[in-house]
């Protein structure tokens, strides 16, 4: 009988343990489609373009939700500025703060969130000047962030 309830013990720990194994895979400069295929909280650039829009009242991420984002992507232990829990869409346009908007981006190598951090301050410059649409700007975050970067004029650099 204790033979069996150590046996169903460790079935039941090991269950556990690959339930919170790592479920997703950082692609280069990438997140993994699969776990962070980003999210919108409003496609409305009035209201990201309004003078008084501040991003305070939509950022909500935890420190249990960032520990939650690293453990996803299997990543244990980091120094402090090697990643930042990033949205892939960013809450300055118009992305949700939630779990499929997360990831964890790297600082290196180059381009990392440094470089991702001008290319969505230079979309949403775009987005309130009205020369793209918010929607445009967010697929374009969503769906490969490099690729729409490398298709910006020269000013919108990746390099440091």
């Amino acid at each position: 009988m204790m033979t069996q309830m150590i046996r169903v013990a460790l079935i039941v720990a090991t269950t556990a343990l690959l339930a919170t194994a790592q479920t997703c895979h950082i692609h280069g400069a990438l997140p993994d489609a699969r776990c962070t295929p980003g999210a919108i909280r409003t496609t409305d650039a009035r209201a990201i373009c309004a003078p008084t829009f501040r991003t305070g009242p939509y950022r909500h991420t935890t420190a249990s939700t960032k520990r939650r984002v690293f453990a996803e992507y299997g990543i244990t232990h980091h120094r402090p500025g090697q990643y930042e829990v990033d949205h892939l869409i960013p809450l300055e346009l118009g992305g949700a703060d939630v779990i499929a908007n997360l990831w964890p981006e790297a600082a290196l190598p180059i381009p990392g969130f440094h470089q991702k951090d001008k290319l969505e301050n230079y979309l949403r410059r775009e987005v309130c000047a009205g020369r793209i649409t918010l929607p445009v700007a967010q697929r374009c975050l969503s769906d490969n962030w490099l690729t729409c970067a490398h298709q910006l004029p020269d000013s919108v650099t990746l390099t440091p």
